[in-house]
């Protein structure tokens, strides 16, 4: 069965999930969660997007972005997810699919919910045990948002 398009909408933001493949973890050491944060900046850079919070999970990740134009949201997690993939088969002597399959997009809308998903995301490492508070979590942008922290990572959310 085929699957059915992605229907994508100027000037919203989206929270996107993308799972390990049959739940494998994703990131095995410290510079695989380094690597992906670099590649992240890289693409944000390359497709012109607002993110607005992230957190990545050992088997999966969860991002709060804006795209500058809607059909980009592709080519940027097109381009993410296969660079990684090919950087983690080559370091850890591996084949075959790392990603379970399409990440899932919801829209959010800038209001208290939007607030509320930054929230979740950056404390799903405190509701999955890996830490006692989410300042002690190192791959989630709470710490940034919360510190102050200026990385050209995170972006402020405003109007539009």
């Amino acid at each position: 069965m085929p699957r059915g398009t992605r229907i994508l909408l100027d000037k919203v933001c989206y929270h996107i999930i993308n799972r390990g493949n049959q739940k494998q973890n994703l990131f095995l050491e410290e510079s695989d969660f380094e690597k992906y944060l670099q590649l992240l900046k890289h693409y944000k850079k390359k497709y012109t997007f607002k993110l607005f919070g992230y957190c990545l999970m050992p088997n999966h990740i969860h991002l709060i972005l804006q795209p500058k134009q809607s059909e980009k949201l592709i080519k940027f997690m097109q381009g993410i997810t296969q660079t990684y993939s090919i950087w983690f088969n080559k370091k850890y002597k591996k084949v075959g699919r790392l990603w379970q399959g399409r990440f899932k997009s919801m829209v959010v809308q800038k209001d208290n919910y939007f607030l509320e998903c930054i929230y979740y995301i950056e404390t799903n490492p405190v509701r999955a045990n890996l830490v006692l508070s989410p300042l002690n979590y190192l791959w989630s942008s709470y710490r940034d948002r919360v510190l102050g922290n200026k990385g050209n990572l995170l972006d402020l959310p405003d109007s539009t």
